[in-house]
């Protein structure tokens, strides 16, 4: 595997473009790093991370690791339009984005004033966030894991009407993929808030408001999992490295207790936080993979993501569910 460190990140224009001087962070005005009253780098801040780099490479980069202006101009402009719900027509299904028809039970309950995801690529225009493997996608998945999967999506078509536990952590408002760890980037809510203490660093995501706290000591780890696992930091120069374990299978094939994961928190600049982890999986992937994106300063506030909405949806979903079968309906994925 293709070990990609945080000096590279920060100064190898290939990976960071806005990162053209070494990987520490930078006052606002003289030579000395950023820092905490306590001597610690200080990468505290409100942040977001949407972009519209993919987490893997299209197919038709193959090959690429970056764009030209043109091309990422064209590229993004593509996107913008694709997915944008004011533009989708829940008759035909098309442009799609993943949106399901009306035939499909698609409702399209949001238009596009809701979301914030990305309108950009990264600044130095990559095809994909994943840089290791250097294809830019995923490791291919374990033969054990590709059978759990056939028998995950086989029960959840039978099942997924049955009762609220075979509903996705989203569906029941209890853990969202953006939240992490680790932080991915979404269609909305791709916002965070990193505070620090002289013995803790704390990173608050808006989705689900979820804080992760991290001692900056090896302390004593609970015998059980969580569903954001237990994370330990240290400090390896101007580098916040976190060590993230014990983190409980949110089932669908996404992270579960076998995972083992590092994050790089590494302050560019002012107004840029670098972000980097490596997730390592030996019983759902033959190899661990390595993501790289900014954060980037914001202006304001974080918000409440307190889910009643969702919490609203599970009773009308599992209501509806109960009512076709009452008719005699079948029921539908």
């Amino acid at each position: 595997m293709r070990r990609t460190s945080f000096a590279t990140f920060a100064v190898a224009a290939i990976v960071f473009a806005f990162a053209a001087q070494p990987a520490v962070a930078q006052s606002n005005g003289g030579d000395m790093p950023m820092r905490t009253p306590d001597g610690h780098p200080d990468i505290s801040g409100t942040f977001t991370f949407r972009t519209l780099t993919p987490m893997q490479r299209p197919a038709r980069f193959e090959g690429r690791e970056t764009l030209n202006p043109e091309e990422a101009a064209l590229f993004e402009a593509s996107e913008r339009t694709r997915q944008n719900r004011d533009l989708f027509d829940p008759e035909t299904g098309a442009p799609n984005a993943g949106y399901q028809s009306r035939a499909d039970g698609g409702v399209l309950s949001y238009n596009e004033f809701w979301y914030e995801r990305g309108i950009e690529l990264t600044s130095d225009k990559r095809t994909a966030l994943i840089v290791d493997p250097p294809n830019g996608r995923y490791p291919p998945l374990t033969e054990s894991a590709r059978q759990a999967d056939r028998e995950r999506a086989a029960y959840r078509r039978e099942h997924m009407y049955d009762s609220y536990e075979n509903r996705s952590t989203g569906d029941r408002c209890i853990v969202f993929g953006k939240s992490g760890p680790p932080l991915r980037s979404g269609a909305y809510n791709n916002n965070l808030m990193i505070f620090q203490t002289a013995d803790h660093v704390v990173i608050l995501t808006e989705q689900a408001r979820q804080a992760r706290m991290i001692p900056l000591e090896d302390t004593e780890k609970p015998a059980f999992e969580q569903w954001a696992g237990v994370s330990r930091g240290r400090w390896e120069g101007e580098t916040l490295v976190v060590e993230t374990t014990q983190i409980r299978d949110w089932g669908n094939g996404r992270n579960g207790p076998s995972v083992h994961l590092v994050e790089r928190l590494s302050r560019l600049d002012p107004d840029t936080v670098a972000y980097e982890y490596t997730l390592t999986d030996p019983e759902r992937y033959t190899a661990p993979y390595t993501v790289m994106m900014p954060f980037r300063r914001m202006e304001g506030e974080i918000y409440e993501y307190a889910c009643h909405e969702g919490n609203i949806g599970l009773y009308g979903i599992l209501a509806g569910a109960r009512k076709f079968e009452r008719d005699g309906r079948a029921l539908r994925p």
